[in-house]
């Protein structure tokens, strides 16, 4: 009986063949703080990401900060260097819209101070990518402030945007609010929904309002964490600890303000305060005064608190202390 030989490698799918994933690569425009560590909540999930920079030295040094972030991960046990490397490996730089073009999503997230020239900045963004992308291929802001039904309406295929603010002030939440334009198709948001599981995140819907849920009540907490010390009621430290050991917040209203970026939340305030012109929204004088000194948290190693060049508390802003008049 003759043997019967036959090659496996025939009956193998080509690698053209080979079935595409739903969200196999992601394209990230902008990479800063925001931007690298959306770039890292992917990129750990397995999927691969290419951000979009305005220079080499801009896409360098966005690399030595994401190698550095996954170094503080190494030190606290949460990653090992094998990790670390494959990490790295699934990201890339780009100063081209065109290697945007195998992306099943791309997200903008840039920085921009003033609302009306971030507006006009985002719909050219948005343009440039529709230009360079499928038909199918999901258009998405991480910002809390642009509405994105704005942003969307000059393009030829709106229904594939959406907005999704994937929060960079707490990394660990599990949450991300998905907002629906008014011509965005459901089809988009369900797929916006899968993609937020397979990053780990719980996908909550929220109607298209500047901030959204987040922002807004953080703001709020911030504004009036600041008119109670002010007033002389507590101290920063004491009022975090009342917010903390009181109510279960994982951080107090200044710690969180230190962490998310002064100047940040000052950004939001400002944006809040001109869509809605509600008092809870103004930036008090503390945080101004904080952002001209350039005093802007964690980042700049003082703020509401003093950090050490790993970012641990140490103390008060000596610059800001006031003392309170103990009445017990």
């Amino acid at each position: 009986m003759s043997e019967l030989l036959e090659n496996l490698a025939d009956y193998a799918l080509s690698a053209d063949a080979k079935p595409k994933s739903m969200f196999s690569q992601v394209g990230i425009v902008g990479c800063g703080t925001t931007g690298q560590r959306i770039a890292l909540m992917i990129a750990t999930k397995g999927i691969e990401v290419i951000f979009l920079e305005l220079s080499e030295a801009k896409i360098k040094d966005a690399f030595n900060e994401l190698s550095e972030e996954l170094d503080r991960k190494i030190e606290h046990w949460g990653m090992t260097e094998g990790e670390k490397r494959s990490t790295l490996s699934r990201i890339k730089g780009t100063l081209s819209y065109a290697d945007f073009k195998n992306c099943d999503i791309v997200i903008e997230s840039i920085l921009s101070k003033q609302r009306e020239f971030a507006v006009n900045i985002r719909k050219d963004i948005f343009k440039r990518i529709e230009d360079n992308v499928s038909h199918q291929t999901i258009i998405a802001t991480n910002s809390t402030n642009s509405i994105i039904t704005e942003l969307a309406s000059h393009l030829d295929y709106p229904d594939r945007c959406i907005s999704m603010h994937i929060s960079t002030t707490a990394p660990d939440a599990s949450v991300i609010e998905v907002v629906r334009a008014f011509h965005t198709d459901k089809a988009i948001c369900d797929k916006v929904q899968i993609f937020a599981k397979m990053i780990d995140k719980h996908p909550i819907p929220v109607a298209e309002s500047a901030g959204l849920i987040t922002v807004r009540l953080f703001v709020s907490l911030i504004n009036q964490a600041c008119s109670v010390w002010m007033e002389g009621v507590s101290t920063i430290e004491e009022i975090d600890m009342a917010m903390r050991d009181g109510l279960g917040l994982p951080m107090g209203p200044f710690e969180f303000a230190d962490k998310a970026g002064i100047d940040r939340v000052e950004r939001w305030m400002e944006n809040l305060f001109n869509e809605f012109g509600l008092h809870t929204f103004k930036t008090p004088p503390i945080i101004k005064r904080l952002v001209r000194s350039g005093q802007n948290g964690r980042k700049s190693g003082i703020g509401f608190y003093v950090y050490d060049d790993k970012e641990r508390k140490t103390g008060i802003n000596p610059n800001i202390r006031h003392n309170i008049t103990k009445t017990i």
